[in-house]
């Protein structure tokens, strides 16, 4: 199986001097001198941040300077989850503190596109257009807890916009444009915004999409919205029909010359941003962050997991409609240049964004595996990449294979980091540590104040075997609430329906012997075949070596009679043809690194891989469609970044294939 790929020596080993500077040892430095633990080593760090959780991050406020008066506040409540509350007789503002790393003449971000442009902002231009938006929004009567929402690409103005926004206390929500009209509407509904912030036309590969109806489709469904913003765009003669207040963005930020961009102090547990689920079946759960949770989670997690130093550039290939575009602005806490970047990653070439880490001077870089592993595939030659301190992984799990090629492709010391969080938390349970050794195909470390464990079917933590990902204590970055979910019904059914008690994340993991993970994938969508089950992932690293095979999806399915059937589908590279001798390569690859056991039963060529427009393969909606439901019923469309093609798996799946899968 996939694990056996792991090697028993580490892949890298970082040197004294990468430990001794980092801000993680600094920290553990500091709590000793402290009078606090001192701790030799991060597995004991991790026991005293779970054992002794308040004192934990009543040192991260400490550490990081955090206006609360820890020794006068209630860490936490006594409620068990999801119904703990943080440090409730505190004030905190998140967008204050990703500023205050910054000064005006300094470079705040790098608005970098898929042509090749870039332009350097400085802070002074993003404290002085956040503040000529904060006050247009003021002008409205927006009070603090009103909902913003954007449709926008990854652009300046959508970071401008979200500083504004989280000064004044208002919720922020935001979808790319490449989602489709209903999904966005599915999604901002739900929140009521008052003010949309939108762009009407975006460019990706090489073409561009006109949005203008798609735009006024929106304003006309939300009846909430009273202000349209319009970026980007020159006339508003499109949208006098909207019967709402329209403006453009560069009426309001030029209005007011150097605005004192003020920030609200806001509850700890005061709403910041409201995300989303994937929404590939059902109306999507819209998940609440707080101001306070946030900002302590993410001062933790940049600073000791990531080692983001000041001054230094952070880039994530991100759209704004995935959770990692809110993480990669989380860097400004440890006063870091972000580097956007708008448009499709493989144009012109695979080689667009390594070629952008290497002009902009990347230390820090950002990708969900998928393109890791599509650029190993392809053998890109990277560049010498001189300033890289780390690459970073999420989305899906990262091959061992994928561990080789990265230490092989780049000859300096550097960190590969793979994390896994998501939506729900906005932030990793598991990611890097840089004061530990990295073996391939594992992550590093479980995340400080995290105490997470691998529960077996039975509910027993346990150790060098697959089981769930599970959360035993509250954390600060939990939602507060899902939005429009006043009993918490979705909620506790989201993650405490499995254990009560107990935060079950979907996550199919092992913890090693060197207590770092594997994650096989998601738990709903194992593989069990004659009572062994193993990840998805794990069929995927293993067809990694097969050049033919450009992508792959797997699913297993029992009928009523109990009969089960494990179709795979690829896709090939170059319009190859699925042949015997193709077939006979894939069996033997699994055989050997999964187990005869998890050969497929049926081999299935199909023109391409349904994915979410977050970059995940749409298993649970591929088996729902094989198992008997609707295609209306089992995506919507405008969540997915290719929904053509279930058209084709439509076909498959009503073509009488259980029944002669025999």
């Amino acid at each position: 199986m996939l694990r056996n790929l792991q090697m028993t020596e580490p892949v890298f080993v970082p040197s004294h001097e990468m430990i001794s500077t980092s801000n993680l040892f600094q920290y553990m430095d500091w709590l000793k001198n402290q009078g606090g633990p001192d701790t030799k080593d991060y597995a004991q760090l991790w026991k005293w941040s779970t054992e002794q959780t308040e004192e934990f991050w009543k040192s991260i406020i400490k550490y990081f300077h955090i206006t609360i008066d820890v020794e006068h506040s209630s860490v936490k409540s006594e409620e068990p989850m999801p119904k703990t509350k943080w440090f409730e007789d505190a004030t905190i503002n998140y967008g204050e503190y990703l500023v205050k790393r910054g000064s005006p003449e300094k470079i705040a971000l790098v608005e970098c596109n898929e042509t090749g442009t870039s332009i350097e902002i400085t802070w002074e231009t993003i404290i002085n257009e956040a503040g000529n938006l904060q006050i247009y929004l003021e002008s409205l009567g927006l009070k603090s807890g009103d909902r913003v929402a954007a449709y926008l690409p990854n652009i300046k103005e959508a970071s401008i916009s979200f500083i504004a926004c989280l000064a004044n206390g208002y919720v922020w929500s935001v979808c790319s444009p490449d989602f489709g009209e209903g999904s966005v509407i599915d999604r901002f509904q739900q929140i009521e915004p008052k003010v949309l912030l939108a762009v009407d036309q975006y460019r990706y590969g090489g073409k561009h999409f006109d949005r203008k109806e798609s735009l006024k489709k929106i304003v006309h469904s939300i009846s909430t919205i009273q202000s349209l913003i319009l970026i980007n765009v020159d006339d508003k003669t499109d949208y006098v029909g909207l019967k709402v207040e329209t403006i453009l963005w560069n009426e309001i930020i030029n209005k007011y010359d150097k605005p004192v961009l003020k920030f609200r102090q806001l509850s700890f547990n005061h709403p910041i941003w409201i995300l989303y689920s994937s929404g590939t079946t059902g109306l999507p759960k819209a998940i609440t962050h707080s101001h306070g949770g946030m900002l302590l989670e993410h001062l933790k997690y940049v600073h000791f997991h990531n080692d983001v130093k000041p001054g230094e550039r952070y880039f994530w290939f991100t759209t704004t409609g995935w959770m990692m575009w809110n993480y990669l602005h989380a860097t400004w806490l440890a006063g870091a240049i972000i580097i956007l970047f708008d448009g499709n990653p493989m144009y012109p070439d695979i080689h667009n964004l390594w070629n952008l880490a290497e002009s902009q001077g990347i230390e820090h870089f950002g990708a969900g595996a998928p393109f890791v592993h599509a650029s190993m595939k392809s053998d890109t030659a990277l560049p010498t990449l001189v300033k890289l301190r780390s690459i970073s992984s999420t989305g899906s799990p990262l091959s061992a294979e994928a561990y080789s090629w990265l230490y092989k492709s780049i000859q300096h010391p550097f960190y590969v980091w793979s994390m896994s969080g998501g939506t729900d938390v906005c932030t990793a349970f598991v990611g890097g540590c840089p004061i530990r050794p990295i073996y391939t195909g594992e992550i590093q470390c479980r995340a400080l104040g995290c105490n997470l464990h691998v529960f077996d079917e039975n509910g027993n933590s346990v150790q060098n075997k697959e089981g769930e990902l599970v959360v035993t204590q509250s954390m600060p970055c939990m939602p507060i609430y899902f939005w429009n979910d006043p009993s918490d019904k979705k909620y506790l059914e989201s993650y405490f329906g499995t254990y009560p008690g107990v935060w079950r994340h979907g996550d199919w993991i092992t913890l090693t012997e060197h207590d770092s993970l594997i994650i096989s994938g998601r738990s709903d969508t194992t593989l069990k075949r004659f009572g062994i089950r193993i990840g998805t992932s794990e069929i995927y690293a293993a067809l990694q070596t097969i050049q033919e095979i450009e992508d792959s999806l797997i699913i297993h399915i029992e009928d009523k009679e109990g009969e089960s059937v494990m179709p795979l589908f690829v896709k090939l590279k170059n319009e190859l043809e699925l042949s015997k001798q193709l077939i006979s390569t894939i069996k033997n690859q699994i055989k050997s690194h999964c187990s005869p056991r998890h050969i497929p039963d049926h081999f299935i060529q199909v023109k391409d891989i349904p994915y979410t427009l977050s970059g995940k393969k749409m298993e649970a909606a591929v088996k729902k469609l094989f198992m008997g439901k609707q295609l209306s019923e089992i995506a919507a469309q405008g969540a997915m970044r290719n929904p053509e093609c279930l058209i084709e798996y439509e076909m498959i799946a009503t073509s009488g294939f259980m029944k002669s899968h025999h």
